[in-house]
């Protein structure tokens, strides 16, 4: 097993992500300790086993775990399993009121398209509604049209799944392509461009949890359709 944290210097966000790797037919046991934690299938096949029950797993698919848990990752393929992981300090407490309403395995596949901004489009893999108290999960479509630069008032990190482009921010320009880490701490102006000829995917967690679609220009109005405008001082 291999745990690397390929965005060294990370944490301003309080969101700590990093790629496990997990080889074929071994296992691997994981403690949440204080934190919340999500998991985004890269390769592999296998399961997930928490609280004596046994979940499948495969390429596409999302897995929660809430403070004080321990689970086992086991790889049933005969290629690495590589996991993008997020853990979260700090959790919202959990709020009574919500009842019973936890869902350890989401598969990307059964989850309904959204739009956002510049015809971009996502699909949330766990939020609250499904039990992650603090953060949304998602993963991101990205079309070769450039979005303005814009901001978000949540603390975010991304994994880039696939395609290549640049991170415009303060400035600068950071090629990124599959594989590449980013954390964007909340009201960071960006624009993630496509340079590519397909659509860039990526699957990111930000808090606190809300619409992926909630983006601002640099001015604060609105980037999107019904969002209310925020303040910039």
């Amino acid at each position: 097993m291999q745990a690397t944290d390929p965005a060294p210097g990370g944490g301003r966000t309080g969101l700590e992500q990093s790629v496990i790797e997990c080889d074929p037919g071994s296992s691997i046991t994981r403690a949440t300790g204080e934190r919340e934690e999500v998991l985004f299938v890269l390769t592999g096949t296998g399961e997930v086993r928490l609280g004596g029950e046994s979940h499948p797993i495969e390429p596409e698919t999302g897995a929660y775990f809430a403070p004080g848990e321990e689970y086992e990752l086991d790889n049933r393929s005969s290629q690495p399993m590589r996991v993008v992981s997020v853990r979260i300090s700090d959790p919202v407490p959990p709020d009574p009121d919500r009842g019973s309403n936890r869902t350890v395995v989401r598969r990307l596949a059964e989850q309904e398209a959204h739009d956002a901004t510049t015809a971009r489009w996502f699909r949330i893999v766990a939020d609250p509604s499904t039990g992650l108290r603090s953060a949304t999960h998602f993963v991101g479509y990205i079309p070769t049209e450039r979005a303005p630069e814009h901001f978000h008032v949540y603390d975010e990190v991304i994994y880039v799944i696939e395609g290549e482009g640049t991170l415009h921010t303060g400035g600068d320009r950071i090629p990124v392509a599959a594989g590449s880490c980013l954390e964007l701490p909340a009201r960071t102006v960006h624009c993630l461009e496509n340079t590519g000829e397909g659509v860039m995917r990526l699957v990111a967690v930000f808090r606190p949890a809300g619409s992926p679609a909630a983006a601002y220009h640099p001015d604060g109005t609105s980037a999107y359709p019904g969002t209310p405008p925020v303040s910039t001082v």
